[in-house]
């Protein structure tokens, strides 16, 4: 008898939303590029059309082969319903503006991705929508905050690039007394990781072109939860136009595959590279939520039961020349603007996650020039670990 811990995630990553007859018999998804879809009869096609009978119209609306992206994705965060997007963004910018009008107000907090601090700090305030970003550290100051009246609460946990944890059971609770919509993005985490509508929350967002995906190949982004919720960012998205195209959709079912093996040996590589790096002379602080002493750990060990994340960011002595030496040695990870992917992936913020802002409005959000955020991959972790040492040693010298 096998000690292997059973995890129906792993099941549902190969299977979900795959349980219907496809085309031909085929036992993969096929990619359905038609734009439109013909009906022999005008009642038929306006049943479909007013949703009354299942079926597609139009890509910009629906089609096939996103759809059963979108299913595996329901299946994995056991959501109500679920949508998807061309890009991260595209979700998170659609959710926001879907459920918010002029006059409401969103409490969030500073360590949100660059992308989504842009959204809170320049667009939504143009549109007369009040936005509060409170210390993700101070719980008690994020709760008076939604004390003092809200429509929305934005979570991300853990936060891009410091991985700091939030309780987001805690904080959903007391936003849901408020009459709030709470929305967690769970990119880091993953649903092998974490499933935040277990917790409370009402709706979920990925970046799905990060650990969905997996081979940093295609675009997308996805919404879960709440039926009522999803539609009506649904019925935004059908206007907006930031459709998920059928063959990122393609790809991201692929990648979704092997979602929790993926997920399972990413996480087993951070733990140990952060364990690791912080007993390393030439790193002055390691964030990764794994490691006892990180301040959200005991939080993390509640909420993520299927592990602590491939994500881990670390302070290298120095400023940010330090950085600029230390990350061209490196022989096992792409430096680019990614994170997610089988094989490791290193960027300064600076030059990435939060490249729209400035140096003083990363310092602001505590965010040092010398720190590297590292998405660890599915190489070997001792090969990792080796190359990590030669560019720390490099770098030094």
């Amino acid at each position: 008898m096998s000690d292997h811990a059973r995890d129906a995630r792993r099941t549902q990553a190969v299977w979900g939303g795959e349980g219907g007859a496809f085309q031909d018999r085929a036992t993969q998804v096929p990619v359905v590029h038609s734009v439109s879809f013909g009906y022999d009869d005008v009642e038929t096609w306006r049943a479909v059309a007013v949703g009354e009978a299942p079926g597609h119209i139009y890509g910009r609306n629906s089609n096939p082969t996103v759809q059963v992206f979108e299913q595996k994705l329901r299946v994995l965060e056991a959501a109500e319903a679920v949508t998807s997007f061309a890009t991260g963004m595209a979700a998170i910018s659609n959710t926001l503006f879907a459920l918010l009008s002029p006059g409401d107000r969103v409490v969030s907090i500073k360590d949100t991705y660059g992308g989504t601090n842009r959204l809170f700090a320049t667009h939504l305030p143009r549109f007369g929508i009040g936005v509060t970003l409170c210390d993700t550290a101070d719980v008690g100051g994020i709760e008076r905050a939604i004390d003092g009246g809200l429509a929305l609460l934005y979570l991300e946990s853990p936060t891009n690039p410091t991985c700091k944890v939030l309780d987001i059971e805690r904080l959903a609770r007391r936003a849901r007394r408020a009459g709030a919509t709470v929305v967690v993005d769970n990119t880091f985490a993953t649903p092998i990781n974490q499933r935040p509508l277990e917790l409370g929350a009402d709706l979920v967002v990925h970046s799905a072109t990060k650990y969905l995906g997996g081979h940093a190949d295609a675009l997308g982004g996805v919404l879960a939860g709440k039926a009522e919720l999803v539609e009506r960012v649904f019925a935004f998205r059908e206007i907006d136009g930031a459709t998920l195209h059928p063959e990122a959709a393609y790809l991201l079912l692929r990648g979704m595959k092997t979602l929790a093996l993926r997920v399972e040996r990413q996480n087993d590589n951070a733990f140990a590279i952060a364990s690791h790096l912080r007993e390393h002379p030439r790193v002055a602080q390691v964030f990764y939520p794994g490691l006892e002493d990180h301040p959200g750990h005991e939080i993390a060990r509640r909420q993520m039961p299927g592990g602590f994340g491939g994500m881990l960011s670390f302070v290298l002595h120095g400023d940010f020349e330090a950085v600029a030496r230390c990350l061209p040695r490196l022989r096992l990870a792409h430096r680019a603007a990614n994170l997610g992917a089988v094989e490791t992936v290193v960027a300064p913020p600076r030059t990435g996650s939060h490249v729209e802002l400035s140096a003083a409005e990363r310092a602001a959000l505590g965010i040092p020039e010398a720190l590297v955020r590292y998405s660890a991959g599915i190489e070997d972790v001792d090969d990792l670990i080796d190359d990590l040492d030669a560019a720390l040693g490099a770098a030094g010298r």
